[in-house]
């Protein structure tokens, strides 16, 4: 009988433990506007910056060439 209470709390224990996981992963999912308008931005801000860093590079590439095009 030791045995059955033994593999039913391992049991127990395994369940609890993949529904704690499973809840804390899906906390991301339950995000609020906020998050979405923090995300937006982020995203906004990383374009700028590439696109600048884009023009930089051409501005750069330009002033190195000499005037016989090579």
């Amino acid at each position: 009988m030791t045995t059955v209470w033994v593999v039913l709390g391992i049991f127990v224990v395994v369940g609890g433990a993949a529904f704690g996981v499973v809840a804390w992963r899906d906390r991301g999912r339950l995000s609020s506007a906020d998050d979405d308008a923090a995300a937006r931005a982020a995203r906004a801000n990383q374009q700028r910056y590439e696109a600048e860093r884009h023009a930089e590079q051409g501005d750069t590439w330009l002033r190195g060439r000499d005037a016989s095009g090579g």
